[in-house]
């Protein structure tokens, strides 16, 4: 027996002790009846993500949501209930919105009055109450069944704070909800919050495309991540047709964008270019795609990072996890804060490069 011993990703104990390991978490991809994004605005002072816009979510716990592997063990990176739980917890306390049924799976969506609403989530907040518990209490259940996973992220090593975090998309009932959480987050409530406004301020509900569009405009701040998710959505979720539908109508044209959303989750391959039709991670589909950005350079025109996302990161190295060949992230990082995030092509953004370079030298000669 060798004093190293190699761990299931490839690595030795020993370097293995020089990582971060990533902490599980979860985070929600809410889609209102009109498949509008509520984004999340977090304060500057903010632990994770200060000053973005983000999808609601947070750390797991296991006093609410349940044991997770060791974080030496791969299966920490996998889809489990304790990760659906906390994604659903965690958007209730964010933002108020309750992703829950009565009864059963099948029962009708769980109303609960707005003050019962906001003493359990100050409840569950404290750790006063076991969510799952509080839920039983109501007469309801976690709507875990109808989280679709989109995507794992885990935090490349050069960062001092990591996170193993599984994304989910929730689609709300196409049917008009009669609900003050979410009535407050179409027209962007300044939300109560448990911690009283410690992370985050305010809550939204938009279109993917608009909220690219203020990303561009400098009006608000993306993170990779986020970034990457909105701009798959806006493939799909644009907006009311152009013309005066019926309701029934809008309601059918709501419901084909989310018909044409499931089946991209589900079907691969997942890239179009010839040589990303090559790559294995062609062959995951988006609900199972993990993904750890690597920095594949800097860009010679703007100096912004170009981010690869095929990788699943160091603890997955060797196993047949993946991202995105097909795509890269545009990134320039200033003080914690992600500006000019841009999603491109990888064969395109590389050969820009390869023109530059050979421009360059041509002009040096």
């Amino acid at each position: 027996m060798t004093k190293q011993t190699h761990t299931l990703a490839g690595e030795t104990v020993k370097e293995r002790k020089k990582q971060t390991p990533p902490r599980p978490s979860s985070s929600v991809v809410l889609l209102s009846p009109e498949n509008q994004v509520l984004l999340l605005h977090r304060v500057k002072t903010s632990s994770a993500f200060p000053s973005a816009h983000v999808f609601p979510g947070g750390n797991l716990s296991v006093f609410h949501d349940g044991e997770v592997p060791s974080p030496s063990d791969a299966k920490i990176h996998e889809d489990s209930l304790s990760y659906r739980l906390g994604a659903i917890r965690e958007t209730f306390e964010e933002s108020g919105i309750l992703l829950a049924r009565e009864g059963d799976i099948d029962g009708k969506p769980l109303s609960i009055p707005t003050v019962d609403r906001d003493q359990a989530r100050q409840a569950i907040y404290r750790n006063k109450v076991r969510f799952v518990e509080w839920l039983a209490s109501v007469g309801g259940v976690a709507d875990t069944e109808n989280l679709l996973p989109f995507t794992r992220w885990i935090t490349p090593l050069a960062q001092p704070r990591r996170f193993t975090t599984q994304m989910y998309l929730y689609m709300l009932p196409l049917s008009t909800i009669d609900d003050t959480a979410i009535s407050a987050a179409r027209s962007e409530a300044i939300i109560p919050t448990p911690d009283g406004g410690a992370e985050i301020t305010a809550a939204r509900f938009d279109d993917a495309s608009t909220w690219l569009e203020k990303q561009r405009n400098g009006e608000i701040v993306l993170f990779p991540p986020q970034c990457f998710l909105l701009h798959l959505l806006s493939q799909f979720m644009v907006g009311p047709p152009a013309d005066s539908p019926s309701p029934s109508e809008l309601v059918e044209h709501y419901r084909s964008q989310r018909e044409r959303l499931r089946g991209f989750l589900n079907t691969v391959p997942t890239a179009t270019e010839p040589r990303a039709l090559k790559h294995p991670t062609a062959q995951i589909p988006w609900g199972e795609k993990t993904i750890s950005p690597t920095t594949l350079g800097i860009r010679q025109s703007d100096k912004r990072a170009i981010l690869g996302l095929d990788k699943p990161g160091p603890e997955l190295n060797g196993s047949d996890k993946g991202g995105d060949w097909e795509r890269v992230v545009l990134v320039r990082f200033s003080k914690g804060v992600a500006t000019e995030v841009e999603v491109r092509g990888r064969e395109e953004v590389l050969d820009e490069e390869r023109r530059l370079e050979r421009l360059s030298k041509e002009t040096k000669l």
